[in-house]
């Protein structure tokens, strides 16, 4: 289950850069997407929620235009 989503905002797939907190209740994960649907992504496991923020916090980068989406 997705418990957070943020995109850059760049609607261009070639631009567009995702990142995602999963969870299925007992293990954590955070994906980070290139390029859309159709583009790479890379999956890291963590040992909690917080380590899990953190995490996403760090592959977002300082850039700004970072949007949460929600559900």
């Amino acid at each position: 289950m997705v418990e957070e989503h943020w995109w850059n905002g760049v609607t261009a797939p070639r631009g567009r850069r995702d990142v995602y907190i999963r969870t299925d209740g007992q293990r954590w994960e955070v994906q980070a997407q290139i390029g859309g649907a159709a583009g790479r992504s890379k999956i890291q496991e963590c040992p909690s929620r917080g380590s899990a923020s953190i995490l996403a916090g760090a592959w977002r980068g300082s850039g700004t235009g970072w949007r949460e989406v929600r559900r």
